[in-house]
């Protein structure tokens, strides 16, 4: 994508702007009167398109992470585990738990993306006198991924015991019964404290790579796609690289695997991040903390683009609905009868 030339922005054009701000400051910080359904309607819609859009890359991850695999579940590409599970289980395969996906991630989105935009805000406020900082921008990101991951980790158990070969599951609903009924309800969140393990650096890494791009391509801080879309992938690619051993000890816990766990010598359920490393390092030394690196990379790039890119455009477009309405009222009082 070609960055140089004059790039079509848009800005906002604010009513009574503060001395001293500039129109990019206002349209990333959100004016005044934007409401907290502004912040999360743009969540959730950036949220439910991340993850749907490269499901099918997501259930090749699961599957690659596999500590000890079927033979017949065994990959050396995203590609040709796509094409294997298409062609030997059918087209709809990698779509299996999307349903369940989609359920968790638009209401999880909505408060990560509100909770983000608000911490930023306050904590810049603070540290920078309202200018762009690295440090709230982490904190920020770390605060809201602890809300996000308490509505998500039940969803990723399930859809990840849904993604796995030979899943024994029918649908959504005998996966959440058999769960609840086998290893209790505590069962949905055995891997929480692995994903906010993972989760809380992966997003510092994430918002701080995103934002940091944002100042050297975009740093007028205008509604220019091609620079949310760079900068989302940039975000998603290095902060998946860099936790993906957290993500390979999460789907252990999260999917249980039989044979792993008895190859082992673990008996009951595998519970804990202590634990749950010391199974990866002793199945498979420090690789298998790497297993399913490249689609996980994959899945991440284009997916934070996505949601980067979707949710800087609602939040403008809703911003500006706002504005819109919000002029409008003011010009009908002043053109009120008299």
């Amino acid at each position: 994508m070609e960055l140089r030339g004059e790039p079509v922005v848009a800005s906002l054009e604010m009513s009574e702007p503060k001395s001293g701000t500039s129109e990019g400051d206002e349209y990333e910080s959100l004016p005044p009167h934007a409401s907290l359904a502004t912040h999360m309607t743009a969540g959730a819609v950036a949220g439910v398109l991340e993850h749907t859009v490269m499901y099918p890359v997501d259930s090749v991850k699961t599957r690659m992470q596999s500590l000890q695999p079927d033979p017949n579940a065994q990959y050396r590409s995203v590609y040709g585990a796509l094409q294997r599970i298409i062609k030997t289980e059918g087209f709809l395969r990698p779509f299996r738990g999307l349903n369940i996906t989609v359920l968790g991630a638009g209401p999880a989105h909505a408060l990560y993306f509100a909770c983000y935009e608000r911490i930023k805000h306050s904590l810049s406020e603070v540290i920078q006198n309202g200018g762009n900082s690295h440090i709230a921008n982490g904190l920020a990101g770390s605060v809201a991924t602890v809300l996000h991951d308490a509505v998500m980790n039940p969803a990723e158990v399930v859809k990840q015991r849904m993604q796995m070969y030979n899943s024994p599951y029918r649908g959504l609903l005998d996966c959440v019964v058999t769960i609840s009924r086998k290893e209790g309800l505590a069962a949905f969140y055995r891997s929480y404290s692995t994903q906010l393990t993972m989760n809380i650096p992966f997003q510092a890494v994430h918002f701080i790579t995103y934002e940091f791009m944002q100042e050297r391509l975009n740093p007028q801080r205008q509604y220019w796609p091609g620079t949310h879309i760079l900068s989302g992938a940039a975000a998603g690619a290095v902060s998946a690289a860099v936790t993906t051993p957290m993500d390979v000890c999460k789907t252990l816990l999260n999917t249980q695997e039989d044979v792993a766990l008895s190859s082992a010598h673990v008996s009951g359920h595998l519970s804990g991040m202590v634990n749950a490393f010391r199974t990866v390092y002793r199945l498979g030394g420090l690789p298998a903390f790497f297993k399913g690196v490249s689609a996980r990379v994959i899945y991440q790039m284009p997916s934070t683009a996505i949601a980067w890119s979707v949710y800087e455009f609602f939040k403008y477009f809703l911003t500006q609905h706002e504005q819109h309405s919000l002029e409008l009222s003011r010009e009908a009082d002043k053109t009120g009868p008299t």
